[in-house]
C-alpha cells in the first residue's frame, strides 16, 4: 500500500495564511493522485480555536481530497477513543500540539472528524485495508512534553497482528531537539511498529527507531524563518511493501537566510551589501520570496545600532520579497567595551567608585558646597546599604552641619 505521509499544514497561519491553505490544498490532492491512503500526524490547524472561515477552508480541502482518492482502500475498524469514527475515506489524523484544549474539550480536529472529513485516531488505532493487506496506524495527538512517558505508559501502544504498523505522533524529540530531558528519546517510544512517524518538528528527519524507519516529513509551509527551513516543502510516499520512500516537493514560496557579515563597515555599507545579496536573490518572475538577513560581524567605530536604517531597504523591495532583517549578531565595539568596563567595575578606564565619587563632587561643587564632609566620605555613606533610612538620614545631618559651619 502506498502511503503519504502530510504534515503540519498550519491552516489559517496568519503572517502567510494564504500560502498555508494553498500548499495544504496542493499537498493533499497531490497525495491523493499518488497514494492509497494519507495520514497526517498533526497540526492541521495553526491555532487551537481557528476562526470559522478557517475550519470552512479546511472542510473544503479535505472533502475535495477525500472525493479525489481513487483507491479500493478504506477505513475499516477503530479501537480506543471513542471507538466510533464517520467515514470510510482513508485519511487518518491526530491532533497537533497547536490543536490541543483542555482535557475533555473537543479541538478543531477532533471536530473534522465527528464530520465525517476524515478519521481522528489520536489515543487509538485505525487499521486501512485494500485488497486484504492492511495498514493499521496507531496514533497519540500532541500533548504536553512532561506528559508523554506517562500518556505512553498508560496507553500501552500494541502493534496489530497480520498488519503493517505505524506509530504516529506529534512530540519533540531529544536527539533532534536537545534542549530538554522532558522531550522522549527514540528509546521511549514503543517497540514492534513497522514505521514510526512524527510531526511538529518542521524540517525533514530520517532516521531509526528500534531498528525501523523513522520519519519527520517536515511542514508544508513555512512559520519559523529557521535556518533549517530552506528545503523545499512537500510530504513524503511510503511504500509498505518495499519499505522505501521519497520526498515529493510542492509549490511553496522560496525561503532565503542570507549571511551579511560586517568586518567595521559604516551602516551605510553594510546597507549596501543587504540590497545587493536582495538583488542577487530576487529573480524576474518568480513569486516573492521570504529573505532572512542575519548580519553578523561588528560595526564600524562611532556608530551605533540605531543608525542601521534598515527597515527603508524592506520597504524598496516589499513588492518583490518578503524581507525580515536580524542584526542581533551585530556588535558594536564600544558598547562591547563599555559593558566589559562595568563588568570589572571600571568606566572610562576608571574604577567605577572612583568614577562615583568624581561625580559626586563636582555635583555639589555645582551646588556651592564646600563643607568638612569630604565627596568621599559621603560616598561611602550613601552607598552603606545595610540600613537605607539610617544612611539617609546620617548623609543629611552631615550636609546640615556642614553648611552651618559655612554659615
Amino acid at each position: 500500500m502506498l502511503v503519504a505521509i502530510v504534515s503540519d499544514m498550519h491552516i489559517g497561519f496568519e503572517r502567510f495564511e494564504e500560502d498555508a491553505l494553498k500548499q495544504a490544498r496542493e499537498a493533499l490532492l497531490k497525495a491523493a493522485e499518488m497514494a492509497d491512503a494519507i495520514i497526517v500526524p498533526g497540526d492541521v490547524f495553526d491555532r487551537r480555536a481557528p476562526q470559522p472561515h478557517v475550519i470552512a477552508d479546511a472542510i473544503k480541502v479535505f472533502r475535495e481530497t477525500g472525493l479525489s482518492i481513487e483507491s479500493k482502500s478504506k477505513v475499516v475498524k477503530k479501537e480506543g477513543g471513542d471507538g466510533k469514527w464517520y467515514t470510510s475515506v482513508p485519511i487518518v489524523a491526530i491532533s497537533g500540539t497547536h490543536e490541543r484544549t483542555a482535557v475533555g474539550n473537543e479541538n478543531a480536529l477532533a471536530l473534522l472528524g465527528l464530520a465525517g472529513i476524515l478519521v481522528d485516531t489520536s489515543e487509538a488505532r485505525t487499521t486501512i485495508e485494500k485488497d486484504g493487506e492492511k495498514v493499521a496506524v496507531y496514533g497519540i495527538g500532541g500533548i504536553s512534553e512532561e506528559r508523554v512517558r506517562e500518556k505512553l505508559k498508560e496507553l500501552d501502544p500494541k502493534p496489530e497482528e497480520g498488519a503493517f504498523n505505524i506509530f504516529m505522533f506529534h512530540q519533540s524529540i531529544y536527539e533532534i531537539l536537545p534542549f530538554s530531558d522532558d522531550f522522549i528519546h527514540y528509546d521511549d517510544l514503543p517497540e514492534g511498529f513497522d514505521l514510526y512517524v512524527d510531526g511538529h518538528i518542521h524540517s525533514r528527519v530520517d532516521a531509526k527507531v528500534h531498528g525501523k524507519q523513522f520519519i519527520i516529513p517536515g511542514s508544508t509551509v513555512l512559520t519559523q524563518l529557521k535556518e533549517g527551513e530552506q528545503d523545499p516543502k512537500g510530504f513524503v510516499l511510503y511504500d509498505t511493501k518495499t519499505m522505501a520512500y521519497k520526498f515529493v516537493s510542492i509549490n511553496s514560496r522560496k525561503f532565503v537566510v542570507a549571511h551579511i557579515r560586517s568586518e567595521k563597515n559604516t551602516p551605510s555599507d553594510i546597507s549596501k551589501m543587504c540590497e545587493e545579496e536582495v538583488n542577487r536573490i530576487v529573480k524576474e518572475g518568480e513569486e516573492k520570496p521570504i529573505i532572512r538577513l542575519v548580519i553578523e560581524g561588528e560595526l564600524g567605530a562611532g556608530y551605533g545600532g540605531t543608525d542601521l536604517q534598515l527597515r527603508a531597504l524592506a520597504k524598496k523591495y516589499s513588492d518583490n520579497a518578503i524581507i525580515e532583517i536580524d542584526a542581533s549578531k551585530l556588535e558594536n565595539p564600544e558598547l562591547k567595551e563599555s559593558i566589559e568596563g562595568v563588568r570589572e567595575n571600571k568606566l572610562g578606564g576608571m574604577p567605577i567608585k572612583e568614577k562615583g565619587v568624581e561625580m559626586l563632587k563636582s555635583r555639589l561643587k555645582d551646588y556651592g558646597y564646600s563643607g568638612k564632609i569630604d565627596a568621599a566620605r559621603l560616598f561611602e555613606m550613601l552607598c552603606d546599604d545595610s540600613n537605607k533610612e539610617k544612611v539617609v538620614k546620617s548623609a543629611i545631618e552631615a550636609l546640615y552641619e556642614s553648611y552651618n559651619e559655612q554659615g
